[in-house]
């Protein structure tokens, strides 16, 4: 969602006439969008502020300005921490960026004319400036139709519901994101189409909990039903979504799932812990039997299924049984792969008021041991590809290698091969012919 706000204040800022900068000892405008979702979040945002204040000092004209969910969450203590700051915004007011560059370079006219330079001399207004803007507000809704420049050109993230309801004990997502609100299912076909018009092959539909779309709309309709409209948009190849939380994961949205040609055959649903007493502390809503029967029922409607999940390890009071309760979990399901963390305390969480802290060290072996035990699983569920042709959206040039391509199968699998660039953003098929644990090797380059 960070990454799809981003987006937006790129657009609206190439839109009043500015363009983005090669380095950042040449822009006139450093912007960071932070998450804080971890302490050590934090931490790394104020350590790269500090290489900022500097670069700021030797150009004192230089606007400098934090957003995102640190800053709605510690606005006070972001200040103090860093008061050379020109401007923070929330996640409720980002969209305000342009004015908000007005304010503080003293110019009402607007961003600029249109085009590819910079219209407003930033330099000689920003010498000028005397203002600290502060836009920290909760609950405004972000307005729709606005413009983004994304970073991707075949695949891109949208938006169906903010916020979340959920109040998990470890996380702070409803108080710098807010409550749940619910996209109209208009805008967002409206958007959706306006990509397919543009090229794009996929959609990304993102929600802190996208089963819950739709509560709140004047129009009954949920998310099961939100994919059948997308299904139905020409033009468009693939749909994804994420995330999904197994409390609202209905029967009747699996079965279209398993009926939508367009809803790709992977499902990210966050299991966070294997232990019954863990999962209750977390306020997740579900126990690890509720867990398993869902991935069974997924399992029985879609056979091709490909699971991905979230896990913490060291939350406060996890003891040896409940991680190996975890484990245990890990090995019966079989994930095709997951996202691992360390608890990591966060003001404000109910979680913080627990006793019984698990020390860093022990969290440290855990994580380990859980990252070497889904490594192996990973791997064993990735060696039966070997030999088959799968649909590949080729991506980019390889992280690993810039004489090799990766794309993404249905599956949310990577995988790396030989072709030539101009296969980026195209769809092709490919016999997978090794298989890793981060990715599989595939050959051929027959466009779909």
């Amino acid at each position: 969602m960070n990454e799809y706000d981003s987006e937006i204040m790129a657009g609206l800022l190439k839109d009043s006439g500015y363009h983005l900068a090669d380095e950042m000892e040449v822009a006139d405008v450093i912007l960071l969008n932070t998450c804080y979702v971890r302490e050590k979040v934090k931490h790394k945002v104020y350590s790269k502020l500090g290489e900022l204040k500097k670069l700021k000092e030797k150009k004192p004209g230089l606007i400098l300005g934090l957003c995102g969910c640190l800053v709605q969450k510690e606005p006070k203590e972001t200040l103090r921490q860093a008061p050379y700051l020109d401007f923070i915004l929330g996640t409720s007011n980002f969209f305000e960026l342009p004015q908000v560059l007005r304010e503080i370079c003293g110019d009402n006219r607007g961003g600029g004319e249109r085009g590819d330079q910079v219209a407003v001399p930033f330099m000689a207004q920003a010498r000028k400036r005397r203002t600290q803007v502060v836009r920290v507000e909760e609950g405004r809704a972000v307005p729709e139709n606005l413009p983004k420049l994304r970073k991707r050109k075949f695949g891109a993230f949208v938006p169906v519901i903010r916020g979340c309801d959920n109040f998990c004990s470890y996380c702070n997502v409803p108080y710098v994101r807010g409550r749940e609100k619910s996209r109209s299912p208009k805008d967002i076909l409206k958007e959706i189409e306006g990509l397919t018009h543009q090229g794009y092959k996929e959609v990304i539909l993102l929600g802190q909990n996208v089963n819950s779309y739709g509560r709140g709309l004047e129009k009954k309709i949920d998310f099961a039903d939100l994919l059948g409209l997308v299904n139905q948009i020409e033009g468009l190849s693939r749909i994804r979504f994420t995330t999904s939380h197994p409390k609202d994961l209905s029967d009747k949205l699996i079965k279209r799932m398993a009926e939508l040609d367009k809803v790709c055959e992977h499902l990210h649903l966050p299991i966070q812990s294997g232990s019954n007493r863990i999962l209750s502390r977390m306020n997740r809503g579900y126990t690890r039997e509720e867990y398993k029967c869902l991935v069974d029922k997924v399992h029985q409607i879609i056979p091709q299924i490909s699971f991905t999940t979230d896990i913490i390890v060291g939350f406060p009071g996890e003891t040896e049984k409940d991680f190996e309760d975890t484990l245990d979990l890990v090995k019966e399901i079989g994930f095709d792969g997951a996202f691992t963390f360390c608890y990591s305390p966060l003001a404000g969480t109910k979680a913080t008021e627990f006793k019984k802290r698990v020390s860093q060290e022990v969290s440290k072996e855990r994580l380990r041991k859980l990252i070497e035990v889904q490594q192996g699983i990973t791997l064993e569920r990735n060696k039966p590809l070997i030999g088959q042709n799968l649909e590949v959206l080729v991506e980019g040039i390889s992280k690993k290698s810039p004489y090799e391509l990766e794309g993404r199968t249905r599956g949310n699998k990577i995988v790396i091969f030989k072709g030539k660039e101009n296969l980026i953003g195209e769809l092709i098929s490919l016999r997978i012919t090794e298989a890793g644990c981060w990715a599989l090797r595939g050959e051929g380059e027959l466009t779909i």
